[in-house]
């Protein structure tokens, strides 16, 4: 549909393969399968849950939340919770609001849910756009470290910019532009990206997000277990680590299979980061996105599990 190929799409953004979600499956229905995956791994009931975070831009509808849904899809009866939007940088929003949620005492069990189905609001046509996002969803369940380990949360530097609002956005469907037949026929429902500008932003913004988090906990990249950034460019994330001075064997990359799934990649590479071994308990390891808004995150943690 566009003028692209397989060698172009891997040089510059090194996806090699992406997974679209069913036309019967909504973001709610990743989000509940991966929640229930989480809590299976932890032994907990789903009547546990105090709290349920779903981080996505792809929500089921406008209202009710996407959480509501998972909520009741889940059975947690008792548990609030509510959608977190902050593009790419969403799940490093709602791990840190899931931990000050557990730190202050008031909350046992918070489950952060990133989730999106990016193939709903990509437009085939463009090729700034159509060969980098792919579906997925991956979840975290969050709890009180126990008592003298020092595991757990850390530290987290965070940053909006809205004067970048205009280089990547869906222009239409809220308040400023209601759906109408000429939104749909300008194709204003789908992302909308300057590349060139998010590229060079999310290099510089990601680098400084992180070197300023380390340096304020006293703690050198060689320290680093593995970091887990969002998965949006493999050219965006080796020039990071390599700012970084942090060798590329402790940085997790999959993006080769998933492309960016916004929310959904740096969940699912911590699954793979443990499943090889890059990521084991009491390792420190240093999550990082940039998104849409601007957005930019980066959160330090003792892994706990």
């Amino acid at each position: 549909m566009v003028e692209t190929s397989d060698q172009w799409i891997l040089e510059r953004t090194g996806i090699r393969e992406r997974h679209i979600a069913d036309p019967s499956m909504a973001t709610s229905d990743m989000a509940i399968h991966a929640a229930r995956c989480a809590l299976e791994q932890r032994g907990v009931a789903p009547s546990e849950i105090d709290t349920i975070i779903v981080c996505t831009v792809t929500p089921d509808h406008m209202f009710p939340s996407t959480a509501c849904l998972v909520q009741n899809g889940l059975g947690a009866r008792g548990a609030w919770g509510f959608d977190l939007i902050a593009a790419c940088s969403s799940f490093v929003y709602g791990l840190t609001t899931g931990a000050h949620l557990v730190a202050a005492g008031t909350h046992r069990k918070v489950l952060v849910i990133g989730a999106d189905t990016m193939s709903r609001i990509i437009d085939y046509t463009d090729r700034a756009t159509c060969v980098l996002f792919g579906d997925g969803a991956g979840a975290m369940l969050l709890e009180p470290a126990a008592e003298g380990e020092g595991l757990g949360f850390i530290d987290f530097l965070g940053e909006v910019d809205g004067s970048g609002g205009d280089y990547l956005k869906m222009p239409a469907g809220g308040s400023r532009l209601p759906s109408s037949h000429e939104t749909v026929d300008k194709r204003l429902h789908y992302v909308h990206q300057d590349g060139g500008q998010v590229f060079k932003y999310a290099v510089r913004k990601m680098y400084e997000v992180c070197r300023d988090l380390l340096a304020r906990n006293g703690i050198a990249a060689a320290d680093l277990a593995v970091m887990i950034p969002h998965q949006a460019n493999l050219r965006i994330i080796n020039a990071v680590s390599d700012r970084l001075g942090i060798d590329p064997a402790h940085v997790l990359v999959n993006i080769d299979r998933y492309g960016n799934t916004t929310a959904g990649t740096i969940p699912l590479a911590t699954r793979d980061a443990i499943c090889q071994g890059k990521l084991k308990k009491g390792d420190l390891v240093l999550f990082a996105a940039v998104g849409a808004g601007y957005t930019v995150g980066a959160s330090l943690w003792k892994w706990a599990y």
